[in-house]
């Protein structure tokens, strides 16, 4: 934890992370500003542009502060097959990102490319390689598993006030469950007879029923080269004449 001189001689960057943290978790996303941090540690706006240039790089250091150290060391345990470890940390990830509801918004605004998201990004790597896949579709395997859990965790977040705990996880399926008893099934027959399924669609339930389709077609990717995008459009172009 860097300590630098200042008006406060207790202030550093982590502690300038855990008043960021608190206003995202009061206020929301929002609410993030340099002054609206530096206000709630009792120092002047410019006390904080000792530890970060700009606002761009406070809010990167505090992703990279919400995605932590554990998501790194859960997928290097041997004791689990590589889709168990990718399971474990997506499952952590989204529990992490959920104690903070406001986080899901920030992370899907800004870089992921502080030194616990490249250590993430370079253990999943691995993990993908282990499973067989070359460089390419390990890449593009570990983007589409990242888009997967912050996409499903952004959704579930903005169906919560960011400011306030969020309601169990069973009185939010039940609320849903009453908006669909609305729904008319003589104009929606599909819909009204889904609706215990739908009711149902943001909760670890689905979340893992979703991951594991996503690592049964990963799983099947097959190993060796594949086509590049170029040689795709070319395959496919209409022929001349």
């Amino acid at each position: 934890m860097a300590v630098r001189p200042g008006p406060r001689g207790d202030l550093s960057d982590q502690v300038i992370l855990d008043a960021a943290l608190a206003v995202l978790d009061e206020k929301g996303p929002g609410a993030l500003s340099v002054r609206g941090i530096a206000a709630r540690l009792g120092v002047a706006p410019n006390a904080l542009y000792t530890y970060f240039p700009d606002k761009a790089a406070l809010l990167r250091a505090l992703v990279d502060r919400l995605i932590g150290e554990r998501a790194a060391r859960t997928l290097t345990r041997s004791d689990r097959s590589w889709r168990q470890r990718i399971h474990d940390v997506a499952l952590d990830l989204r529990a992490g990102l959920l104690r903070h509801p406001g986080a899901a918004t920030l992370l899907l605004g800004a870089p992921m490319d502080g030194p616990q998201a490249l250590g993430l990004g370079e253990r999943l790597l691995d993990v993908l390689a282990g499973a067989g896949l070359d460089d390419d579709n390990a890449a593009r395997a570990s983007y589409l598993i990242i888009v997967y859990v912050l996409g499903f965790v952004a959704l579930e977040a903005a169906e919560v006030d960011p400011t306030v705990p969020a309601p169990p996880e069973a009185d939010r399926v039940a609320a849903r469950r009453a908006g669909f008893a609305t729904v008319p099934a003589s104009v929606y027959p599909r819909t009204a007879a889904s609706a215990a399924t739908m009711a149902r669609y943001i909760t670890t339930e689905q979340f893992s029923w979703g991951l594991d389709r996503v690592l049964d077609g990963i799983q099947g990717v097959p190993a060796g080269p594949r086509p590049s995008s170029s040689a795709l459009v070319a395959r496919d172009a209409p022929s001349p004449g």
